[in-house]
């Protein structure tokens, strides 16, 4: 979506541009992930991408060869780490329509990173989606992309390569994004703990590994909705951008990780129109739902679109009633993987 933002914010007359975004946003992918987005910020660095040799401190750009295609990522590494001390390992998945470098301008983990001490990866979905089952999400759901592979040789590639905490390694993400940290709880042992946000699981999950949860949601997201079920981008799974999106209701599916996990029943407190439900597990894990009244497809504290593309493209504003980058960072930081 930066590309695309570039192109129209720089090369067009007012009335083309709407018109522009208006034919482009419909074949990008099928999920509205804008809210919140950057939408019309371009990213400030610019790094060649090429094979990953170094893991320069800052924010840098590589490339891996999954099942023979090229796939890019952003990494960001604070200044004043130390590099031989062993640091957690945070992977942003950005929802469809978005990018790494969007993620990364986004949501504010960079700064979170500077300020408790350690890495993000920003990864690059193929057309912009991910594939999390075989009905959804976009081309790379059509076309079978192994998404899980790329993102497990990701941290593989991350881990080899810098000082990392194995037993801290984190998944979270938005929309089509989050999907895909629920997605790589099913299917692989890699994270200590992920954190959805409006956010839902689809496909089988049959027997995952008990894992800590995290998961915001609005109660008023009419894309992923909260009670479960399909969301107004949905399509049942038909064309060349199957989106179906068919999750259980969101308490269900927490439910769900906490029989995972063997873990006890949840404690609800609210704060405004924060709620949140927590349930301790055995093995220092936790199972965590924060909900956010009337907020609706977003990521709360994030910085909003512009009213303009906003009204125009019917995006829901970031709730200001929660930080979702500091909530999941402090969720995280206290769920290690411990082998209980």
């Amino acid at each position: 979506m930066m590309e695309i933002c570039r192109s129209w914010i720089g090369h067009a007359g007012p009335r083309t541009r709407w018109r522009h975004l208006l034919t482009v946003v419909p074949l990008v992918g099928a999920l509205t992930l804008l809210a919140g987005c950057g939408l019309f910020r371009d990213d400030p660095e610019q790094h060649e991408v090429g094979p990953v040799s170094t893991m320069p401190s800052g924010s840098s750009a590589h490339t891996l060869v999954v099942d023979g295609q090229e796939r890019d990522f952003r990494l960001y590494q604070p200044a004043n780490l130390t590099r031989s001390t062993a640091v957690p390992l945070v992977v942003m998945l950005h929802g469809a329509l978005g990018t790494g470098a969007q993620a990364e301008n986004s949501y504010g983990w960079n700064t979170e990173a500077d300020r408790e001490g350690f890495v993000v990866a920003y990864p690059d979905g193929v057309s912009r989606s991910w594939a999390v089952s075989p009905d959804c999400c976009g081309p790379p759901a059509r076309d079978g992309v192994d998404d899980v592979a790329f993102i497990q040789q990701l941290v593989s590639t991350v881990a080899d390569r810098l000082a990392v905490d194995r037993n801290r390694i984190y998944a979270t993400g938005i929309s089509n994004g989050g999907m895909l940290a629920y997605r790589l709880a099913c299917d692989t042992k890699l994270f200590a703990a992920i954190g959805p946000v409006a956010a839902t699981q689809l496909g089988p999950c049959p027997s995952p590994a008990p894992t800590s949860v995290i998961h915001i949601h609005g109660t008023a997201d009419q894309t992923v909705p909260f009670g479960g079920g399909p969301g107004k981008r949905d399509n049942d799974g038909t064309g060349r951008n199957p989106v179906k999106i068919d999750g259980p209701p969101t308490p269900d599916l927490l439910g769900q990780w906490r029989t995972t996990g063997g873990c006890g029943a949840p404690a609800t407190t609210a704060s405004g129109p924060v709620s949140t439900s927590v349930a301790t597990c055995p093995g220092g894990r936790a199972v965590e739902l924060v909900t956010v009244d009337d907020a609706g497809h977003q990521w709360p504290g994030a910085a909003g679109p512009e009213p303009a593309a906003q009204r125009l493209l019917g995006l829901d504003p970031p709730s200001t009633a929660l930080d979702a980058t500091e909530t999941i960072w402090r969720f995280f930081d206290a769920h290690p993987r411990t082998g209980g």
